[in-house]
């Protein structure tokens, strides 16, 4: 069960794709595209690139090494999109308070280029195996881009609490699903890289599994209705966070 080629590692593999085209399916018949459209385009994108890569797969006309520079292709490419919509969550959340956008931005991307440097770092001491170059790049490549995504999306969190930023729903099940996910492949492929597992058979299915579990908690969210919750007509006293963006407000204009 545990093996390649297993029931539940084909399913673990397509499952998850099939439910992503299907969520976007369902988006873009509410009009939610218009509200996330990088996300949107990321379903369709990560879906059609990970079919690409099953049928590569299972072809016995292609060659190991086409599969893992197909790899290579997708996984750079899906990497983009994943920092583009994290941008687009990133705008949902701190929309509404200009000045303090301007500094989560600055934090956002000064943090992401920490942790391109320390991925790097990590990347140096990986251990070697007796793989292939296009191989072991590909786990490298992978657990590079994995801390830097894990990190931003946690400094968003950890920016979002401090300064008592609200979080959009739909904007905060995304993010909540990214981050899960983005965790637990960044601490597998730091394994493999680091050649504590290697070739075990289980590292594929809890990757997918995982992924799988992210796509169920978008569906949560976009296909459960919110429960609205009564507003008080008193007036409440304005917040820290209004505040915040008035300081700073202030300071740009001087």
């Amino acid at each position: 069960m545990l093996q390649a080629h297993s029931f539940l590692w084909n399913y673990l593999w397509l499952a998850p794709n099939v439910l992503c085209l299907i969520l976007a399916a369902v988006i873009y018949r509410r009009r939610q595209h218009k509200e996330f459209p990088f996300f949107f385009a990321y379903l369709l994108f990560v879906a059609l690139k990970e079919f690409c890569l099953y049928f590569l797969d299972v072809s016995p006309r292609v060659s190991a090494e086409t599969w893992w520079y197909a790899f290579w292709a997708g996984t750079i490419s899906e990497g983009l999109f994943k920092f583009v919509v994290v941008a687009e969550l990133l705008h949902h959340l701190l929309h509404s308070w200009p000045s303090v956008a301007t500094l989560g931005r600055n934090l956002v991307s000064g943090i992401g280029a920490l942790l391109v440097l320390l991925a790097a770092v990590a990347a140096a001491f990986a251990a070697p195996d007796n793989t292939p170059r296009y191989i072991g790049g590909a786990h490298i490549l992978s657990q590079t881009l994995y801390l830097t995504e894990a990190g931003v999306i946690i400094s968003i969190f950890v920016f979002a609490a401090v300064f008592k930023i609200p979080w959009e729903r739909l904007s905060f099940g995304i993010a909540l699903a990214f981050g899960v996910v983005w965790c637990e492949h960044l601490a597998i492929w730091a394994l493999v890289t680091g050649g504590v597992v290697r070739n075990r058979g289980w590292e594929d299915l809890a990757n997918g599994a995982t992924y799988h579990m992210a796509v169920l908690v978008w569906f949560y969210y976009f296909l459960v209705p919110h429960k609205e919750v009564a507003k008080s007509a008193i007036p409440l006293p304005e917040n820290d966070l209004a505040v915040w963006n008035r300081e700073l407000e202030r300071l740009v204009q001087q």
